[in-house]
């Protein structure tokens, strides 16, 4: 018989499953199970193997659709590919939600320091799982990647950390077999432009900064003395804010950092640094030059304090890293080299320390003016009559 919808609906029901084969598409056919559901099916061979396929069941799917998907399975089978067991393998490869999960428990916790941790964590949580979470993750693209980038591009530079964080991923997906290797999506997708912010205390703000911080010591000490600790050291934040006393050589003069955002590194203390060291209270029991209010803790929460101190200071558009920045630019403009203000400041890139090289520039103009001067007078002066 031919099949045709009606004539699929009209197969009698016996209580027993069997097939009936349409006369014109071989191995196209309609099975009539004991309970007289029905459905069409296909019947192909892939290589030595014979196999069955269901197509759809008769009430949902017209006759003509049914024939041309058992056609193209049929037609695809002819030339080696088993259409189903692809389908299959699709539903079951890992997706980008799958590689998150991996990439949590088996990578974030191994690899990254705390604070990085903790960026990697919100990143995947606010931005890869729901905009790429259900992607399979060997079938995503660059042209994808490329327009989730852009879609963020009201924050460029949110928007560089979540590619670079998804590159990280998907180099870990390769290696753990669940994508091709050497075809990571992320290559080449070009970043948007960052504007590095430059604020640099002058020397009027930093007189203002300092009777704000005397105010605030005589209420909340530790705080204060990360402040003072971070603008005469050049430190990062968490390096002044998680500081232990075993760290601290006095003998030396110097700080040893076991951990710092680029690993190990020694700051060397100036004397106004160790005299202020030296007048921090210690904590019996707690390991932290900077205590918090927790035993055995450190401060937490410098945010706070630091809005209180550039309130007084009238300092409202200075960040806490800015005095990072201007213990570099006070390096440069005293002199330093740039490879030398990145030795002080703990850069391993050169291309980092380089921001400063137009403060670097000043002693040399400076020098050039004077030399200029000499000059100019040496003439003259020397001027017949």
């Amino acid at each position: 018989m031919k099949i045709t919808q009606r004539s699929a609906i009209a197969l009698p029901i016996t209580g027993q499953s069997y097939v009936e084969w349409d006369d014109e598409t071989k191995g196209f056919g309609v099975r009539v199970n004991a309970d007289g559901t029905r459905s069409y099916i296909a019947k192909y061979r892939v290589g030595a193997r014979q196999k069955k396929a269901t197509i759809g069941r008769v009430d949902v799917m017209k006759a003509e659709a049914a024939r041309k998907a058992a056609l193209k399975l049929m037609t695809a089978a002819n030339d080696g590919v088993d259409v189903v067991e692809r389908e299959k393998a699709s539903e079951r490869a890992p997706t980008i939600n799958d590689v998150a999960d991996k990439f949590t428990d088996e990578y974030i916790p191994y690899h990254l320091k705390p604070s990085t941790q903790a960026d990697y964590l919100r990143t995947i949580r606010l931005f890869i799982r729901p905009s790429l979470g259900k992607e399979k993750v060997a079938d995503l693209a660059r042209r994808e990647i490329a327009a989730f980038h852009q879609s963020l591009s009201s924050t460029p530079y949110q928007a560089n950390r979540v590619l670079g964080t998804l590159s990280v991923m998907l180099a870990q997906a390769e290696i753990w077999g669940m994508r091709p290797e050497g075809i990571n999506p992320c290559l080449r997708v070009k970043r948007f432009k960052e504007r590095k912010r430059e604020r640099f205390l002058s020397s009027a703000e930093m007189g203002r900064l300092a009777e704000a911080l005397e105010e605030e010591a005589a209420t909340a000490l530790m705080a204060a003395t990360a402040f003072r600790l971070l603008i005469i050291t050049g430190c990062r934040l968490g390096e002044i804010q998680k500081l232990k006393w075993r760290c601290v050589d006095f003998e030396r003069e110097e700080i040893r950092l076991d951990d710092s955002k680029t690993g190990q590194r020694t700051v060397y203390l100036s004397p106004q640094g160790i005299e202020l060291l030296k007048a921090v209270p210690r904590v019996p029991g707690n390991p932290y030059v900077i205590v918090g209010d927790e035993p055995g803790a450190h401060l937490t929460d410098l945010q706070r304090p630091w809005r209180r101190v550039r309130k007084r200071a009238g300092l409202n558009d200075v960040r806490i890293h800015d005095l990072r920045h201007t213990f570099a630019a006070n390096a440069a403009a005293s002199g330093l080299s740039l490879p030398m203000i990145g030795k002080l400041l703990g850069h391993t890139q050169a291309q980092t320390t380089a921001r400063y090289a137009h403060l670097a520039a000043d002693p040399v103009r400076r020098a050039n003016a004077d030399v200029a001067r000499l000059i100019a007078e040496a003439m003259k002066s020397g001027r017949p009559g």
